[in-house]
């Protein structure tokens, strides 16, 4: 794992971390092209390395050069300034994208990656003035459609995932799935692979899109906080919490939907907007499950004891798991769960158990409503989605280590269908 030394300038540290959302989001990108796309002395090449040139933000970058000083980079705890130390995150991370673009750009001509979501067909959803319609007695075709909604005067995006099997007669659940900060919908779709588990267990998964524009990507307007690197939210930026409850009601009016059965998950910045979901919205959402970015908001005002599920890495360089990160990140994960464990009312006490090797899950029990407050922690992970797919190894040196060791997807699953609200 990337670590940055105690005397490393908090300079250093952002950059490490706007690097490291670069770098994912070439990735991400990549798994949702076919290799055609970046045939090796085709069009697609160009496209590919002037794709390289926009991600760092230096479009005659030299991937060539930058690959070939890939691993001689001096490690950080060595470095003697904060200045060193930022030229060598920047090109670490430089060379590491480099790496992953170059393999992309001299691919060969082919099928999508396995795993890789289907391209997705794009339409308009419209809002009723009222709630309570119901989309049962619609026929819909399985597979991903990417959606256009108007919230507030503003035009907002979610992907939209129907599973194999549905039918438009019987009621299924729905996730909602955040992604972090600076990437999209397309991107979490790629990163947590839950078309799969939504196909196999017949649930509907969206992929809902924030509206503040970061890099190539965008960030959640977590109320009264601020956004990666302290920055402020935007004055006028949109209610992201009546965006996503006006999705549930929209979505219940096309689709074929258990309303007693709609969850809410997110990686990192996405976990803390489903955070906030549980306070303002716990009669909408019967349970969440946080991956990388569990919050407890303070007010908190639930209507009920809300069922919470998380998973967070020991060794997340970007939210630390003890907490003491950026403005939005100051409290610890497990006094996150401990809090909310208050909140539902539950005992006191935790106990504590290893489903798995490396894995402790710290479990508090006896909650109201028949809640439930569970932390999975995993021993030497980054900033992860557990068992979602494999990353390359460049990828891994900065956002840290995978772990197999849990299935977030399969475990959050088997959680929600626990837990709908009563």
């Amino acid at each position: 794992m990337l670590t940055v030394d105690a005397p490393a300038g908090r300079r250093s540290v952002f950059l490490l971390r706007e690097h490291r959302r670069r770098l994912y989001v070439v990735w991400a990108r990549r798994r949702q092209k076919p290799n055609h796309v970046f045939d090796h002395g085709s069009e697609g090449d160009a496209e590919c390395r002037h794709g390289f040139g926009q991600a760092m933000g230096e479009r005659r970058e030299d991937p060539h050069h930058a690959a070939a000083v890939l691993g001689k980079v001096t490690p950080l705890h060595r470095l003697g300034t904060h200045e060193a130390q930022d030229v060598t995150i920047t090109t670490l991370v430089t060379t590491a994208v480099a790496a992953i673009v170059l393999s992309a750009c001299g691919g060969h001509s082919g099928s999508a990656t396995a795993g890789t979501p289907a391209a997705s067909a794009t339409s308009t959803l419209s809002a009723s003035s009222h709630h309570g319609g119901t989309g049962c007695g619609t026929s819909t075709n399985p597979g991903s459609t990417t959606r256009t909604l108007s919230v507030a005067g503003r035009d907002r995006t979610v992907i939209v995932h129907i599973p194999t099997g549905y039918s438009d007669s019987s009621k299924v659940p729905l996730v909602l799935n955040m992604h972090g900060s600076g990437t999209t919908a397309a991107d979490q779709e790629a990163f947590t692979a839950m078309d799969g588990t939504a196909d196999s267990n017949g649930f509907i998964v969206a992929y809902p899109q924030g509206l503040i524009a970061e890099g190539s990507g965008f960030d959640w307007n977590v109320p009264g906080e601020p956004l990666v690197g302290d920055k402020s939210v935007p004055a006028g930026s949109a209610d992201d919490v009546t965006f996503l409850t006006t999705l549930v009601h929209v979505l219940e009016q096309k689709y074929c939907i258990d309303s007693n059965r709609v969850y809410a998950t997110g990686f990192s910045g996405g976990s803390r907007i489903a955070s906030q979901l549980a306070c303002d919205a716990s009669s909408t959402f019967a349970a969440i499950a946080p991956v990388s970015g569990l919050r407890h908001p303070a007010p908190c005002p639930t209507t009920r004891p809300v069922p919470i599920l998380a998973f967070h890495g020991s060794a997340d360089p970007v939210d630390p798991y003890n907490g003491n990160g950026e403005a939005y990140w100051t409290y610890s994960v497990p006094r996150a769960a401990k809090d909310w464990a208050l909140q539902d009312g539950c005992s006191t006490s935790a106990t504590t158990s290893q489903p798995a090797t490396g894995t402790t899950l710290t479990r508090y029990s006896e909650c109201g409503g028949g809640a439930g407050v569970e932390l999975y922690s995993i021993a030497g992970e980054g900033h992860e989605w557990p068992g979602g797919p494999h990353l390359p190894r460049s990828l891994i040196r900065v956002l840290g280590p995978q772990s197999d060791a849990v299935n977030a997807n399969d475990v959050m699953w088997v959680f929600f269908a626990a837990h709908p609200l009563s």
